[in-house]
């Protein structure tokens, strides 16, 4: 009888602690695995820096058809440009021009 007492007496003492335990442990692997844990954080920082730098390609891409069509407005027509595209859309050159060809490395585009 004292021994069945003893034993309850001690699991209601250790009950507390470890419902207490669990719920530390539990929320200590969530702030670290969970959906907004520092894991999950880690790897928004990541996409972040990533769509940084799609956005830096992408206005710099911008930026330089800014300025080829400026060039090409109704009020002021860049005569070089404008040259330079109808020779490249009907495919021709002045047998006393000089053509320099570029590589992929040399091209705005």
């Amino acid at each position: 009888m004292q021994l069945g007492r003893e034993m309850k007496r001690r699991l209601k003492a250790t009950v507390a602690p470890l419902i207490f335990l669990s719920l530390v442990g539990y929320f200590s692997w969530s702030a670290a695995q969970g959906n907004h844990g520092l894991v999950a954080y880690a790897q928004r920082e990541t996409l972040l820096a990533q769509a940084q730098t799609n956005l830096a390609k992408a206005q710099a891409e911008r930026d330089a058809w800014e300025r080829r069509v400026a060039g090409l407005r109704a009020r002021h027509i860049d005569s070089d440009q404008l040259d330079e595209r109808a020779r490249a859309m009907l495919n021709l050159a002045d047998p006393s021009e000089v053509i320099v060809p570029y590589t992929a490395s040399d091209r705005l585009f």
